[in-house]
């Protein structure tokens, strides 16, 4: 059972191009799921049945395991049943028969311009500070995921063109528009800088995404701003700003990289929630006296 995990991922990588997140959030519900096989002493993926399928669930309800999460677990179930039935190496795929439990739709955290500025005027650590200005600017000008940024690279920037050459889910390549304060932090910041890859660490190393995390949430507090933030909550404010001034919704699902416009149409809520503040505290006919 553990060889046929295996090459299912290889199978998600070769076949498919799967990215490498994608892959190891596949193997790691897969290698969980086999765990709990195991402990019903269960040895091949022919004994499966849907009310072993339901236990799973039943436990993974019981840890508090949110309902995204638990989507996620039986897509990577799916999938792997579906390969082997297509290798026919087994019969059908019971997990077709599950029910996905559905997600309560929650808007994502943002920050509006006046915290993006005050997080980019507070000084961090001096000796990195034009590349942490320059990792703030660039999240934010291309609307980048955490995982997309630390894997740039120099050759990946045109400052004469000013766009940016980004690898996306899938292993798919967009290119991006740098904003003018993002080409003048990338600038300052390559004065510097004798690596290939676009940002490191203090030990010369590609840099990771929980220093990113990590270095974002400290100048935020230095700025004094309250909530945790985050790098995808830049990538939030970017794709909101762009879509209030746009008005665009397909060209704002191309910035952000989105495969399918329904995860871009949640923005549109955004959108209506800010026009719903600037109402309340504008409108004279808002709020009852």
């Amino acid at each position: 059972m553990k060889k046929q995990i295996i090459d299912f991922i290889l199978y998600l990588k070769v076949e498919r191009n799967y990215a490498f997140n994608t892959q190891q959030a596949y193997e790691r519900d897969l290698n969980q799921f086999l765990v709990f096989l195991q402990a019903q002493h269960v040895s091949s993926w022919s004994a499966l049945d849907v009310q072993m399928l339901n236990t799973f669930i039943m436990q993974l309800r019981h840890k508090n395991i949110s309902a995204r999460s638990i989507r996620r677990y039986l897509s990577s179930i799916k999938g792997l049943l579906t390969y082997l039935v297509n290798q026919n190496q087994l019969e059908h795929n019971c997990a077709i028969q599950l029910r996905t439990p559905k997600i309560t739709q929650t808007l994502p955290n943002s920050l509006n311009y006046e915290q993006l500025l005050q997080i980019l005027q507070t000084t961090g650590n001096a000796r990195f500070e034009d590349r942490d200005v320059a990792i703030i600017e660039v999240i934010y000008s291309c609307g980048l995921r955490v995982s997309e940024l630390v894997g740039l690279n120099v050759s990946d920037v045109d400052l004469s063109q000013g766009f940016l050459s980004v690898m996306g889910k899938g292993s798919k390549i967009r290119h991006t528009p740098l904003g003018s304060s993002a080409q003048k932090a990338i600038r300052k910041h390559l004065e510097a800088h004798q690596s290939d890859a676009l940002f490191v660490n203090k030990n010369g190393n590609r840099i990771g995404v929980r220093s990113i995390q990590n270095m974002i949430k400290k100048r935020a507090l230095a700025a004094g701003i309250k909530i945790n933030v985050y790098p995808h909550m830049l990538r939030h404010a970017a794709a909101t700003h762009f879509l209030q001034s746009s008005h665009d919704l397909r060209s704002t699902q191309e910035f952000l990289g989105h495969a399918s416009i329904k995860s871009t149409q949640v923005y549109t809520h955004l959108d209506f929630l800010e026009l719903s503040k600037v109402y309340d505290q504008c409108h004279p006919r808002a709020k009852k006296s």
